[in-house]
């Protein structure tokens, strides 16, 4: 699973055109006006000195404010499916590139210039002995290792603390509700950790259990894994340009993508350009290839249980997904932080935008119900 993502996120296409500035200290993109020709502007918002896109829609709008976030590689444009019907249901929709992807600025993983920015730091992060599921639905206690091994900025304490400023900076709502895919989801969770005065909800699109993570592997087999995976992940840094170069095939990317995606005819040239024209630019390789060695950071699991967490959480999820188990995502229904389980037949791990008419009314009456929450809580409240 884990090398079959690998394979799809380095193969941008051929021939799609992305221009960089090869003078800026870091990589810096220069962004078309709009993704596609039906898509809304992209935007730009400055955060600890770099450049962030975004893209909204409902802005005048009075509802409640949602921000989506995007799964691992890919970006904003990956909700071009689900923005605009979250804006005619009356919200402020944003969906927002995180720092390293989409076309948001890609500073060096490591250095100086990253620690600076880093939301590891401050944080006193350490190895807890946790409760992680297993894919056949069992239960097991495990330590995780939460702070990444190289100090890459490239974490999900720096992207939970990008989505909160977002929030306050550029959204400017009092409550916000956070919708992310796959692994987009444990950003959005610890951004509901460190600020459950902000966020009133996270509606998971399909989870991801991050197999490349140290604490997903066996134990007795860790002591002979770690150090072939260490030295995977060094090769790719060091060496990996040349991989990343042969695989830019559009043909290969579609049909790569009919893995994750069941219904192979919505993988489509669009889908191919919008998710990979952005890995051809300065500076994103370096980024796939550090995440690649993150095999730390904190688990969905573990988020879930974290007495913190004040927002409820939606998770619904393809059933067609291979890449994640069954059994384990059923049994997060086992957290009182969980609503709702709720399995989605005949899709696979990207359902919002597989079948976005089944994703978009969940999220719909997801937010109203957060946002009702929110205006119930507030009558309680003495004047």
């Amino acid at each position: 699973m884990a090398a079959a993502l690998l394979v799809a996120s380095l193969t941008p296409p051929r021939g799609l055109a992305a221009s960089t500035r090869a003078s800026a200290p870091h990589a810096r993109l220069s962004m078309p006006e709009r993704s596609l020709p039906h898509s809304p502007p992209n935007l730009t918002w400055q955060w600890r000195g770099y450049t962030v896109r975004y893209q909204s829609l409902g802005e005048a709008n009075s509802g409640a404010a949602v921000v989506l976030v995007h799964g691992l590689f890919v970006n904003a444009d990956h909700w071009r499916r689900n923005l605009p019907a979250l804006a005619e249901a009356g919200f402020r929709a944003y969906a927002i590139d995180l720092l390293g992807y989409g076309y948001s600025d890609k500073p060096p993983p490591c250095g100086d210039e990253a620690k600076a920015i880093s939301g590891e730091i401050g944080r006193a992060l350490g190895e807890p002995v946790v409760e992680l599921g297993t894919a056949w639905g069992g239960r097991r206690q495990t330590a995780v290792a939460e702070a990444h091994p190289l100090g890459s900025v490239y974490n999900f304490y720096t992207w939970a603390e990008q989505i909160n400023d977002f929030v306050e900076e550029v959204v400017r709502a009092e409550r916000v509700t956070l919708v992310a895919n796959s692994i987009g989801s444990i950003s959005a969770l610890q951004a509901a950790i460190d600020r459950p005065d902000r966020i009133n909800g996270v509606a998971i699109v399909n989870p991801n259990f991050r197999e490349l993570h140290v604490a997903e592997m066996p134990e007795l087999m860790r002591p002979f894994a770690m150090p072939v995976l260490r030295a995977v992940q060094s090769a790719l840094r060091t060496r990996g340009r040349w991989l990343f170069d042969q695989l830019a095939t559009p043909s290969v990317v579609k049909e790569i993508l009919k893995e994750p995606y069941y219904d192979a005819e919505q993988v489509t040239d669009e889908l191919v350009d919008v998710l990979l024209t952005p890995l051809l630019t300065e500076g994103a390789a370096d980024v796939v290839f550090d995440t690649l060695s993150y095999s730390a950071g904190p688990l969905p699991e573990q988020q879930l249980q974290d007495e913190r967490l004040k927002a409820p959480v939606l998770v619904c999820w393809g059933e067609k997904d291979p890449w994640t188990p069954r059994r384990r995502v059923l049994e997060l229904a086992r957290f009182p932080s969980v609503d709702r389980v709720i399995p989605l037949p005949n899709v696979g791990h990207c359902p919002h935008d597989e079948a976005p008419q089944l994703v978009n009314p969940l999220l719909i009456d997801f937010i109203r119900q957060c946002s009702r929450a929110d205006r119930s809580f507030d009558k309680e409240q003495p004047c």
